[in-house]
């Protein structure tokens, strides 16, 4: 039985469809790899396993209870566990993005700067709009163990006060939240366009200086 018509979550399923549509035409997902999802309540909704994020039908978007039963659309994805964590663990998700971006699954196979901040600190805006981007270590797809290491970092985080908004899974690529989607999509862009940078440079370019970032965070309450 279907459930009860909901017009939060026909505009959760019509702005995943959105986002999955602009990601495609730009490159930065392909194929069926990649996930979006989106917290409407306490419920979830989340794009199927094997979903072609370009091609989403609303109605396939599987919906997902607060006890993570499914209750309407096709099989959701197998990174399910890892979203709903991410949303557990900081109370201010309420979009979350995962995708196999070419430029940051390069960066893992090449060398991240460091396991803590797989970039530096190269320009204001991905100090801004990214601040910093642990490494997870490689597991494969789906694998339970990630959401633990995922959350593990949010929490270690907080309590440092320098709050984060996306990891890097190694060789699988970013995931990355935020309070709608908007936000996550932001985040996604400046990660993604800095680990082309850095990759164009050959990763040469030197941080911004200390100064520097004590000015962004004074100015514009950045932390890093």
């Amino acid at each position: 039985m279907s459930p009860p018509p909901n017009p939060a979550v026909d505009e959760a399923r019509a702005e995943i469809v959105r986002v999955g549509t602009s990601l495609f035409a730009r490159g930065y997902v392909h194929a069926s790899a990649g996930n979006i999802s989106a917290r409407v309540g306490e419920s979830h909704l989340i794009t199927p396993t094997d979903a072609a994020l370009g091609f989403l039908r609303p109605e396939r978007l599987a919906l997902v209870d607060a006890g993570g039963e499914q209750i309407a659309g096709d099989r959701a994805s197998k990174t399910l566990t890892l979203h709903r964590r991410i949303y557990d663990t900081d109370p201010t998700a309420r979009f979350v993005i995962h995708t196999h971006s070419t430029h940051l699954v390069a960066l893992t196979l090449a060398g991240v700067w460091s396991r803590d901040d797989v970039l530096p600190p190269l320009t204001p805006y991905y100090v801004m709009k990214v601040g910093h981007v642990p490494l997870i270590p490689y597991h494969r797809p789906g694998d339970p163990r990630v959401a633990e290491l995922v959350t593990a970092r949010i929490a270690d985080r907080a309590a440092s006060d320098t709050p984060i908004r996306a990891v890097l899974l190694d060789r699988l690529g970013p995931v990355v939240w935020g309070p709608d989607a908007a936000s996550a999509l932001a985040v996604l862009e400046e990660l993604e366009e800095t680990a082309r940078l850095w990759l164009l440079t050959d990763r040469r370019p030197e941080p911004l200086p200390s100064p520097a970032l004590d000015e962004l965070k004074d100015v514009f309450g950045s932390s890093w």
